[in-house]
């Protein structure tokens, strides 16, 4: 359980700071300015959700020794959160002085690359960390 609540907090800090950083290239959330509290907000949800990732490591069995699958769903989940979200104008990105999105957009598929691998990435971040900070059996054997 400790490994578990390590991995919430370094995944909530690293994705505090991915939200800080990329907070600059959407104009709103819900229709209401990008304050610090939805910042922590969304943050919170993305370290919740690299827990459950690490959940599904570590006791379901097709994703066990697979950090692969679980990152692969990760990165599936973050592109059906942001192709839902965008459709349904929960957030926009911010248009260049071009005219196009400031954001590297994902051909096709129309969505924001760094929103789109932030969720695979920043787990696989906070996993690396967690298991040298803790003995998390499965991940720790990743790294001997």
């Amino acid at each position: 359980m400790f490994s578990f609540i390590t991995i919430f907090f370094i995944a909530f800090i690293l994705n505090f700071l991915w939200e800080e950083w990329h907070s600059r290239f959407y104009v709103h959330y819900n229709g209401k300015p990008i304050t610090h509290a939805i910042l922590v907000y969304a943050s919170s949800f993305d370290a919740f959700v690299t827990v459950i990732g690490a959940l599904l490591f570590e006791y379901v069995p097709p994703f066990q020794e697979r950090l692969w699958l679980v990152l692969a769903s990760l990165l599936i989940f973050a592109i059906g959160l942001e192709i839902f979200a965008l459709r349904t104008k929960r957030w926009a990105y911010k248009l260049a002085r071009t005219g196009g999105p400031s954001m590297p957009i994902i051909p096709g598929l129309g969505v924001g690359l760094t929103p789109s691998i932030q969720l695979a990435f920043l787990a696989y971040l906070s996993y690396s960390v967690a298991a040298r900070v803790v003995t998390f059996l499965p991940l720790y054997a990743l790294y001997k």
